[in-house]
């Protein structure tokens, strides 16, 4: 007996020989990323400090705890940094790829997508027709195992939030219609 083949391909497999044009580089990626977690940490240590980042005869103040964290993220901000110096003059690595960046696409902008139109059809079917047009567009996978695997997981979401927990979910004209 043989094993079924696979409907949906889970990675490209020219990812390695990707040669389109690099959209960014390694280097830039990684010295703006540690710049602004180390502001964000500096920002962090600063607000913690202002809080109270002292031992008192009672315990930490509220500040103490996020304020060594926060110092241990600048460090490490500071660390990549200086390892980016030092490998400067080595050349740049390519970040992402313009076809590794299109697939990126293909999933964040559907997402992004995805929140406001929670508000307006609600999560069951916002989540639907994001879950099945990412089955059906993304993964090939033939239109009714899409359409039947976003039908089960969001009424799994419903019987999960709606009856069993109780939680207030967003909800669109289609639940109103049925009295949720």
């Amino acid at each position: 007996m043989t094993a079924p083949q696979a409907e949906a391909v889970p990675a490209d497999p020219g990812d390695d020989a990707d040669t389109s044009p690099a959209l960014a580089g390694e280097r830039p990626v990684e010295t703006v990323t540690l710049a602004v977690v180390l502001a964000v940490a500096m920002l962090l240590m600063w607000d913690n400090w202002r809080a109270g980042a002292r031992w008192e005869s009672t315990g930490p103040q509220a500040g103490y705890f996020p304020f060594y964290v926060a110092a241990i993220m600048a460090g490490s901000c500071v660390w990549g940094l200086a390892k980016l110096l030092r490998r400067w003059h080595r050349p740049d690595q390519p970040f992402v790829r313009r076809a590794q960046f299109k697939r990126v696409m293909q999933v964040f902008l559907p997402t992004l997508f995805y929140v406001p139109v929670t508000q307006w059809l609600g999560i069951y079917v916002a989540s639907f027709a994001l879950i099945a047009g990412f089955m059906y567009f993304i993964g090939k996978i033939r239109a009714w195992k899409a359409v039947l695997t976003g039908y089960l997981f969001s009424a799994a979401m419903w019987v999960i939030f709606e009856v069993a927990f109780d939680v207030i979910m967003p909800k669109g004209p289609l639940e109103r219609a049925f009295g949720y």
